[in-house]
Formats: C-alpha cells, sequence, structure tokens
C-alpha cells in the first residue's frame, strides 16, 4: 500500500489515472494511454504508475502487473485494482478514476469512468483464457458500474448495447489517431530493392493470418513480392503458420520480423507495397491509419471498425475469402496508378484524425463527471 505524507495538500487531483497496465514493449491499450496523456494535462490528474513520467505527479504502484509477467501479473493486477486502488481514491479524496481499459474497483464506492477498445475475447473466446473469463464474468460488472464507458469506435459501442445491455448514452465513441510526427507523407518517398506486403499485430486467430498466408500463396507466381509479417511471436501460434508456410512452399518469401519498435515502425510501413490488415474484428484498426499516413495503400477487411477508419481510401475485402485477399494483392502490386490513388486517398482520410481531437473529446467526457 502506498502510504501518502501525511498533511501533504501537495499531493492531490480530482483525477487518477490508473496507469497499472503498461507494459514495456507498448502497443495496443499501452500506445492508447501514452498517446492520450499530454491531452489531460489540463485536468492536473495523478498518475499511479509503475515508473514515473516526467512532467506529471505520479504516485509509484507495485511492479509485474502486466501480461508481461504472465497469468501471474493479470492476477496481481486484478487485484491491485479492487482492493489497493480505492483506498487510494479515498485517500487522495478524488473525484474520478480514469483507466484506460475495462478495469476499475467494483463495490467499493470510488467513481470511475473505462476505455473498453474492444469485445474480442467474447466474439472470439477461449475456453479457459484469462481475458474470456475476465470479459465474461468480471467486465460486465465494471462497465455497469461506471459513471461512463469510451469506447474507439460506433463498432464497439454496438456490441456494448448487444452483449451488455448498456444504454447508449452511457457510451462515447471516440476514435484513436496516430502520431503525425511519426507517421507522415515524406517517408513514401523511401525506397527498398525487396518489395514486400506488410502485416502488422499479432498471430491470434482472429487477426486471420492463415487466409493472408493463403492468399499470398495465389499470387506466388504472379509478382516478386515478399510477405512480411510484423509482431512477437506466440508460441501457440506462430508455428501453426510457419507450418503452412512450409506446406505451400512459399517459405523463402514469408519474413517474421518479431516485434518491431515504435520509431521504427514508420520506416517499415513507408516502403512496403501495401498494408495487408485482413483482420476479422478490430476495436479500431490502428496501423490502418498509420500507413495511410505514411502514404501506403491499405488493403483490409469489410467488418466491424475498420470501413469506419478506412472510409474510401482503401480496397475492403471479406477477410473469410482467401481469393479476395489475393486478388487485391495482385491488382495493388500490378497497377501503379490505383496504388497512387490510394495514397492521396489514405492522405485526405488521416486528416479526420488526430490525437488533439481524441484527447479534448476524452477531456469532455471526463468533466461531465469531476
Amino acid at each position: 500500500m502506498i502510504e501518502l505524507p501525511k498533511r501533504d495538500e501537495s499531493i492531490a487531483s480530482d483525477l487518477l489515472i490508473n496507469l497499472s497496465c503498461l507494459i514495456d514493449k507498448p502497443t495496443g491499450i499501452s500506445n492508447y494511454a501514452l498517446s492520450l496523456l499530454p491531452h489531460l494535462r489540463s485536468l492536473h490528474p495523478i498518475l499511479l504508475i509503475s515508473s514515473p513520467i516526467s512532467g506529471y505527479t505520479c504516485l509509484p504502484i507495485p511492479p509485474k502487473l502486466t501480461p508481461e509477467a504472465g497469468i501471474q501479473g493479470r492476477l496481481r493486477r486484478l487485484y491491485w485494482v479492487q482492493f489497493k486502488l480505492p483506498k487510494l481514491f479515498k485517500q487522495l479524496k478524488a473525484k474520478l478514476i480514469f483507466s484506460p481499459l475495462p478495469e476499475a474497483p467494483i463495490a467499493t464506492g470510488s467513481r470511475f469512468i473505462v476505455t473498453i477498445h474492444d469485445l474480442i475475447p467474447l466474439r472470439f473466446p477461449k475456453r479457459f483464457g484469462p481475458r474470456t473469463l475476465y470479459y465474461r464474468h468480471w467486465a460486465p460488472w465494471v462497465l455497469h458500474q461506471a459513471e461512463h464507458i469510451i469506447c474507439n469506435s460506433q463498432s464497439t459501442a454496438n456490441d456494448l448495447v448487444d452483449y451488455f445491455g448498456i444504454k447508449a448514452y452511457k457510451i462515447s465513441p471516440i476514435p484513436l489517431a496516430f502520431d503525425s510526427a511519426c507517421f507522415r507523407p515524406d517517408l513514401s518517398k523511401a525506397s527498398t530493392d525487396t518489395p514486400y506486403f506488410l502485416y502488422i499485430g499479432h498471430s491470434e486467430p482472429y487477426k486471420n493470418l492463415p487466409r493472408l498466408i493463403q492468399g499470398f500463396s495465389e499470387i506466388y507466381q504472379k509478382c516478386t513480392h515478399q510477405l512480411w509479417i510484423a509482431g512477437t511471436p506466440e508460441r501457440r501460434y506462430t508455428s501453426k503458420l510457419q507450418a503452412q508456410i512450409q506446406a505451400l512452399g512459399i517459405e523463402e518469401r514469408v519474413k517474421f520480423l518479431d516485434y518491431v519498435p515504435y520509431d521504427k515502425l514508420p520506416i517499415l510501413i513507408a516502403q512496403a507495397t501495401a498494408l495487408v490488415f485482413p483482420s476479422l474484428w478490430e476495436g479500431f484498426g490502428l496501423p490502418v491509419l498509420e500507413a495511410m499516413a505514411c502514404g501506403t495503400p491499405v488493403i483490409t477487411s469489410n467488418l466491424a471498425s475498420l470501413p469506419e477508419v478506412a472510409g474510401e481510401a482503401a480496397i475492403l475485402i471479406n477477410p473469410y475469402n482467401a481469393a479476395e485477399i489475393a486478388d487485391a494483392m495482385n491488382l495493388i502490386a500490378q497497377d501503379g496508378e490505383l496504388r497512387s490513388q490510394l495514397r492521396q486517398a489514405g492522405f485526405a482520410r488521416v486528416k479526420q484524425f488526430s490525437w488533439q481531437k481524441t484527447g479534448q473529446a476524452t477531456v469532455e467526457v471526463l468533466q461531465r463527471f469531476m
């Protein structure tokens, strides 16, 4: 338990931000939280975080509360959120907790707002998966007791209504954004001797990599492109993908890149012929936005939030149809005019998104309940 200095009025805020979920190699939720923080500074929050961030009032929390520490990390965070966080809330006399994922102390009198990014653990459940169990048995309590819920897309807002019976007025869809200083148009001039299609993300089944690989095998003889798969390998799935690649005889032109540091992503994306992101479901789909910002054509799914993000600036395919994925890749590989059209459409599309807009909309929601 964090003991605050007695009579120290300098450590006080109406808003606590729970950053117990941050991981050492930021992806997804961690990138969302870190990108949002500068725009929440005007609320003078206290950050509950294991490693302090300069320029903010921070209070230390225990380390190893994330999935990087395995199932024990998840369980330690659940315990900390439920039993330690409400004590801090009362001790600091705060008015509101903001959590960038659907975790908060229930039945403790703590007032909170959470962000939920998707309901993939319920759409694609794993029988004994910790996230599926959490979303099935604990998240409903959190969501119903929340003062308000933020999500990334109208698609996820609809899921909240359908799966949990949350009232629509209690939900604010606020789109994500991209780092315009990193993902920018001038990178599109980058070139490489090896043309490649790029996928970014992990390899769980709903990401649909087997159909992407099957689609690539169908154009293998029609072009000289490679397929590059960027993301931390996952023992349960990556080996199956590698076996599929070998069975198809395309291992010479499929490359697994492992985790790509954030500062290396823009040039990797900019040099690709296209980002291929055929996920079966997404709460938002940030790589689509980042690719368009770099001038890289995008092939993505016609399901869930992805059409909300891509608009008419990408080729939308049925992700359950490997032949459609193949046709789209072949079309982009062969048609330079189409690539140019998609590049310009992408530049226009991303102007609708910014962290300033996302941050301001989030601030407005938080202020309503402080």
